[in-house]
């Protein structure tokens, strides 16, 4: 009885060894990633609190945004579009080596609307409109028009060396907006300024855990960026000088 209890045991220690071994194989023969990957780019409606309503009730016509990067500043040896939609990442391996890039729809449109709908949070009736550049002197049945170009928009994901609790992977995503708003048929703005985020996945500090113990919130580099995005765009509603320009505003001034 007992030899046949310890050879029972021993056969039952072999064969979790060898589910350990081949769960250590399956992990090390991941497949790796596809070499680009286009992630879904948008702006999450009312993730920025306290600025919703508090904007006078007027019209402002968003113009399509424009693509102003200047993508050398990324450090990404390859940047060029990939079928006509434009770079915005990478992602890293342990060594700093790009494993995949990462590519979004066109930029002009993902801002355009995301500025509509923050308008509209902020108490404004918003319209959208295909044109890229604000014309002086020219009617206009909108109170204000708003013109933006996006100067920053990158997410970089890397993994770093293994934690006690697998690989340590940080996405950190920027992006920057200069907007300009005119009142027509005026040709000096109304209001200019810029707004810029920087995210941080896992937040910096997170939890007041150790960098090896923190966990992202988001499984794609894309969400990250829509997070950065959203943040800037919010901002520019959230700006004092802008509201009260428009409440002190009297709009028959024309």
């Amino acid at each position: 009885m007992v030899r046949r209890s310890i050879t029972s045991h021993a056969s039952l220690l072999v064969t979790l060894a060898s589910m350990l071994l081949a769960g250590c194989a399956t992990v090390s023969n991941a497949p790796a990633p596809p070499p680009t990957s286009t992630q879904k780019l948008e702006y999450y409606p009312y993730l920025v609190k306290g600025y919703q309503k508090s904007y006078p009730h007027r019209t402002i016509l968003v113009l399509m945004s424009t693509d102003a990067r200047n993508l050398a500043d990324t450090g990404a040896s390859d940047t060029a579009p990939l079928n006509g939609n434009p770079a915005v990442g990478v992602m890293l391996d342990k060594d700093g080596a790009t494993v995949q890039r990462l590519y979004s729809d066109p930029l002009g449109r993902i801002l355009r609307d995301a500025i509509v709908r923050s308008a509209t949070e902020a108490g404004l009736t918003a319209f959208s409109s295909d044109e890229t550049a604000y014309k002086p002197g020219t009617k206009n049945a909108n109170q204000y028009v708003l013109e933006s170009k996006i100067t920053k928009c990158w997410v970089k994901k890397s993994r770093g060396p293994d934690g006690p609790y697998g690989p340590v992977v940080r996405t950190v995503a920027d992006f920057r907006i200069e907007v300009t708003v005119y009142k027509p048929p005026f040709s000096v703005p109304f209001w200019n300024g810029a707004t810029t985020d920087t995210y941080y996945d896992p937040p910096v500090g997170s939890f007041g855990l150790g960098p090896d113990d923190e966990a992202g919130i988001y499984d794609e580099p894309g969400q990250v960026l829509s997070v950065a995005l959203t943040r800037s765009v919010a901002q520019i509603f959230e700006r004092p000088d802008l509201r009260n320009l428009m409440l002190e505003d009297d709009i028959n001034a024309r």
